[in-house]
C-alpha cells in the first residue's frame, strides 16, 4: 500500500487497534486472498468518500469480496465490538473510567434516497425531510455507545426507545441528558422499564438566536462528526440495519483517529489571503 494513497486510509497506529478486534482468520477454510487491512481501508473509503460499492478504486479489493467483509462481520458484531473497545481505551486514555455512568440522546433526520424503500422510510414533519431517522446515544465526551435507524416519521419519543434499550443493555449507563422532544411518557418509561433517568435539558427562556446550549452540544457536534462522511449526508442504505453499520464504521474511524492523535479534534485555524 503506498503511503498517503486515500486520506481514509488507516495509519499503523489505527490498524494495530483494529486488527486485534477483527475475527480470528483461521477458521479452516481457505486462505484469505485479500490482507484484512485492506478491506478495512476500503469500507472506510466507501462511508468517507459516499461513492457506491461498485465504484470502489481499482487498487483497494473487489467490491464484492469488500461488501461480503462488511456483512459477514456485521452479522458477527464485529462493529459492536470495535465501537466498545475504542471507545473504552479512548476514555481511559483521557483519564475517565472505561464504561460510562451517564450519556446524551438526540435525534437527527436525513433524506433517503431513492434506493431506500417506502417500507422504511417517512415524513418529518417538524424538519419537511423525507427518509430516515438517526436516533444516537453517546457518552459525555461525544463518543458513540448505541444507534437505531428508522422512518423519519417516528416520534422522538416512540423511537427513542430502542436507542436507550441498546445503551441499557451493553453499558451501565443509567442516566441520560436529553433535549425537549424526548419529553412526556418517554421519561416514565425509561424509569419503569429500563431504571433510567432522563433529564430534559431546556433552553433558557429568555435566549434569542442561537446559542450552545450545555450537555446537548456533545451530541450534536457527534452528528456533525458523522455527516461529514458522505455516505451519511444523507441516506442510502435500502435496509436500516445497514444505515446503523456505516455509521458504527464513521464513528469506530473518528475514535481511532482520538486514540491516536491523543485529543479530540480541534477547529482548524482560519487562513487569510494577502
Amino acid at each position: 500500500m503506498p503511503p498517503g494513497r486515500y486520506p481514509s486510509d488507516l495509519t499503523d497506529a489505527q490498524w494495530e487497534l483494529i486488527e486485534p478486534l477483527l475475527p480470528d482468520p483461521n477458521s479452516g477454510g481457505r486462505p484469505e486472498k485479500h490482507p484484512r487491512r485492506e478491506v478495512v481501508n476500503a469500507i472506510l473509503y466507501v462511508v468517507r468518500s459516499g461513492c457506491p460499492w461498485r465504484y470502489l478504486p481499482t487498487d483497494l479489493p473487489p467490491w464484492q469480496t469488500v461488501y461480503w467483509y462488511f456483512n459477514q462481520w456485521e452479522q458477527a458484531g464485529v462493529t459492536t465490538r470495535l465501537l466498545a473497545e475504542l471507545r473504552i481505551k479512548a476514555r481511559q486514555q483521557a483519564g475517565r473510567e472505561g464504561e460510562p455512568s451517564a450519556g446524551i440522546i438526540d435525534s437527527q433526520s436525513v433524506k433517503g434516497a431513492d434506493t431506500v424503500g417506502r417500507d422504511s422510510r417517512g415524513y418529518d414533519a417538524g424538519k419537511k425531510i423525507n427518509g430516515r431517522k438517526r436516533f444516537i446515544v453517546t457518552d459525555t465526551t461525544g463518543l458513540l455507545v448505541t444507534v437505531a435507524v428508522m422512518a423519519a416519521s417516528w416520534q422522538d419519543r416512540d423511537g427513542a426507545k430502542s436507542a436507550l434499550l441498546g445503551a441499557y443493555l451493553t453499558t451501565p449507563i443509567r442516566y441520560v441528558f436529553a433535549d425537549q422532544g424526548f419529553a412526556g411518557r418517554l421519561v416514565d418509561w425509561a424509569k419503569e422499564t429500563l431504571r433510567t433517568t432522563i433529564e430534559v435539558v431546556r433552553k433558557p427562556a429568555d435566549q434569542r438566536g442561537f446559542n450552545v446550549i450545555a450537555r446537548r452540544w456533545v451530541v450534536e457536534r457527534t452528528l456533525a462528526w458523522l455527516t461529514a462522511c458522505r455516505r451519511l449526508a444523507r441516506d442510502y442504505e435500502r435496509h436500516p440495519q445497514v444505515s446503523e453499520a456505516i455509521i458504527r464504521w464513521a464513528a469506530i474511524a473518528g475514535m481511532t483517529r482520538r486514540i491516536t492523535r491523543g485529543e479530540p479534534a480541534r477547529r482548524q485555524p482560519r487562513y487569510t489571503i494577502g
